[in-house]
Parts: C-alpha cells; structure tokens; sequence
C-alpha cells in the first residue's frame, strides 16, 4: 500500500480567508496525508537566503509537497526559502491574480488523487541571485549582500528622485550606459511582472532566459533585452542618489551607494511548482490580464 503524501503547509494567516481555507484543506486532508510541518509567511518574506535554518531544512527534506496558502506573493516568499531542498509548490489561489497560485481550494481537493499516486505534473523554473559587492570590483571577500529571486530583480532611483545613471556588464562586456529611473533584471516567471508593466516582453516560463529592461530611459533606443540564461550581468551605479535601492521580488531590499557593484547569475537551484492541468500559461494571461482581447466592436443592427 502506498504510503500518504507527506505535506508541509505556508500561509499568510494575515490574509482574509487563508485560515479558513488552510482549516478546510485540513478537514479535508485528514486521514488522507500526513501534515508533517506548517509556517507563516511573514516570517520569510523578509529572508535573503534560499534555505530555511537546518533544523527546518530537515523538516523539508522529508516532505513530498510544499502547499501555500494566499497569493503569488505568498508563493515567492516561499519557493525562495525551500527551492533547495527541491520541494515542489502547490499554490492555492487566496489572493488577487493567482499567476502562480494556480488552484482554488475546491480544485486541490479533485487534483489530490494525483498526489497521492505521485503523477502531480510538475514545472521547473529556473532562478536568478542577487549580489551586491562593496568596494566596485566585484570580490567574493567585500560581499555584503545576498538573496536568491524568483520574478525579479530590480533597482528604483528613489529619493530625491532624480534620475540616476547605471553602467551594465554582460560577461564582461559592456552592455549599455543608461540615464535612467531604474533597471529591472527578470526571469521568464517575472516577465509578466514588473517586467510587464515596464514594456518588457511576455516569456514562455518554461524558457531559460533573462530579460534587462530599463525604467524609463532617458534614450528612445534603449529598448528591453533578452540575454542567455547563464551569462552574469554586473551593473555598476555611475550617479546614485541617495534613497536608490535595490528590490528582490518587491519583498527584500538594500540601499544601493556608488561604491556598490551588483552581480546577478542564475541560480544553481530551481523553483519547482505544481501546475493545475486545467489551466496553461497562455489561459491565465488572457483571463487575469485579457492579453490579446480582442476590440469590443460595437454591434449594428441588420438593416
């Protein structure tokens, strides 16, 4: 007989409905999985590195499935704590968009056959890390700042918001000089983030790829890229101001000074999730975002 799926649970219990959904899952899991840990949200979203401590890192190594309760927030914070133990995310949807939260409640309860046979259909998305060196040359020893991504990696002007100017590597190689109010370095998953809404391209999730997408250049050519996958990119501040930071996903972030070198380079570990067979990619953009609606024509009566 097969043994019962061994779960650990995530949720933002500060989140209108998690608790009462995570007490539904609860019911009705009871006898047909093992609960072998549960954790709040809030005490990850803030965490830089990829690992939960050890004596959680051991919780997670004898589960089979990691499931989150709340939104795709909920979901980033956590795939970036438990990606090295290669745990698959389920994410059930408690939240607004749901891009990564792909099931309600009710469709977790109707795909759980699937899990306890062990055929969940998982995907694997690659990750981005981030680090910030303090003296400009990049060295391991003047590290002084860490943290793995899942969307996006990003740096914003900030007080007294005037525009700063950036200078980017790729191996390297000079890659552009922008006069810009920021830069955003994205994974495909993020691509339809704040990569998105900053005129950057949609990408396949499942493409191994990066996209640099400037915020608002003050160039009418520099326009967003998409570089291998495993190329470093190293971005140096030419002019800073004095509140400009660097943000991990919109959850964890650093104030950046001109000394500051940035690093980012895949990660060495990916983001597993579990995807809802009854939805694809493309569904959840034409239904959360109407990507390519079509014009609403305005219907004439026949004459």
């Amino acid at each position: 007989m097969k043994s019962l799926p061994k779960l650990v649970i995530f949720g933002d219990l500060e989140k209108r409905g998690v608790s009462e959904a995570i007490d539904e899952f609860l019911g009705f899991a009871k006898g047909k999985a093992e609960i072998v840990a549960s954790y709040g949200i809030e005490d990850l979203k803030q965490t830089c590195t990829t690992a939960l401590p050890p004596e959680d890192a051991k919780v997670l190594k004898k589960c089979d499935y990691a499931i989150v309760f709340g939104g795709d927030g909920s979901i980033i914070s956590t795939a970036r704590n438990v990606s090295k133990a290669s745990l698959p995310v389920i994410g059930v949807n408690v939240g607004k968009l749901g891009f990564l939260a792909e099931f309600s409640v009710a469709e977790l309860q109707d795909f759980f056959p699937r899990l306890k046979k062990g055929t969940a259909p998982i995907d694997k998305r690659m990750m981005l890390n981030c680090r910030v060196f303090s003296d400009g040359r990049g060295k391991d020893r003047d590290e002084k700042f860490y943290s793995a991504a899942i969307n996006d990696i990003y740096i914003t002007a900030g007080p007294p918001f005037r525009m700063i100017e950036l200078k980017i590597l790729v191996d390297g190689q000079s890659l552009a000089g922008c006069v810009t109010d920021g830069l955003i370095i994205s994974t495909p998953t993020g691509s339809t983030a704040y990569n998105l809404s900053a005129g950057g391209p949609i990408l396949s999730p499942k493409i191994e790829a990066v996209v640099i997408t400037p915020i608002c250049p003050h160039s009418l050519s520099f326009r967003p890229i998409v570089i291998n996958a495993d190329s470093t990119i190293e971005v140096f501040g030419v002019r800073v101001n004095d509140g400009t930071t660097i943000s991990i996903d919109g959850q964890v972030s650093l104030n950046l000074t001109i000394n500051d070198v940035v690093r980012v380079e895949r990660e060495d570990s990916d983001f597993l999730i579990v995807s809802n067979p009854l939805r694809s990619k493309w569904d959840t953009l034409a239904t959360k975002l109407s990507w390519a609606e079509q014009p609403k024509y305005k219907q004439y009566p026949n004459v």
